[in-house]
């Protein structure tokens, strides 16, 4: 591929990564987006639907992880990486979901701080920017 079609194509797919963001509200299930913009280590959980709230944010990790794994094929064209990143994006999603699940279902103020994180990697390509300059590093060093 032309280095051009190359840029336009990882400009896309980082604006669809940005889209997924702007319309968070519009797209997905998740009473903890307005729970952790307010003072929330001082309130009480949300009410929440649990399937439904586990159901949205799987579909959302999906989404990045589909993107971000395009991205990184783009930019290094290298089979074994994507093979990698689904392994690295597997695990941490049956780990992160286990615990994201514990809080879910256990909610108390004490936790909200390591639940807001944990949540976080799970609903924002996080995994993407520590995967890339990982594997550039990688591709330096080799």
């Amino acid at each position: 591929m032309h280095k051009s079609v190359i840029y336009i194509l990882l400009s896309g797919l980082v604006f669809l990564l940005i889209l997924i963001r702007f319309y968070e509200d519009l797209l997905f299930y998740d009473p903890y987006l307005t729970f952790f913009e307010n003072d929330y280590l001082y309130i009480d959980s949300p009410r929440r639907e649990v399937a439904k709230l586990v159901g949205f944010t799987t579909l959302r990790y999906v989404m990045n992880t589909i993107i971000s794994l395009a991205i990184l094929f783009l930019v290094f064209k290298d089979k074994s990486i994507i093979k990698f990143s689904v392994l690295i994006y597997g695990i941490a999603f049956f780990v992160l979901m286990l615990f994201y699940l514990y809080f879910v279902i256990n909610p108390r103020q004490e936790d909200y701080y390591l639940f807001f994180n944990i949540r976080r990697f799970l609903i924002q390509p996080i995994f993407l920017i520590l995967l890339l300059p990982a594997f550039y590093y990688h591709k330096l060093k080799n």
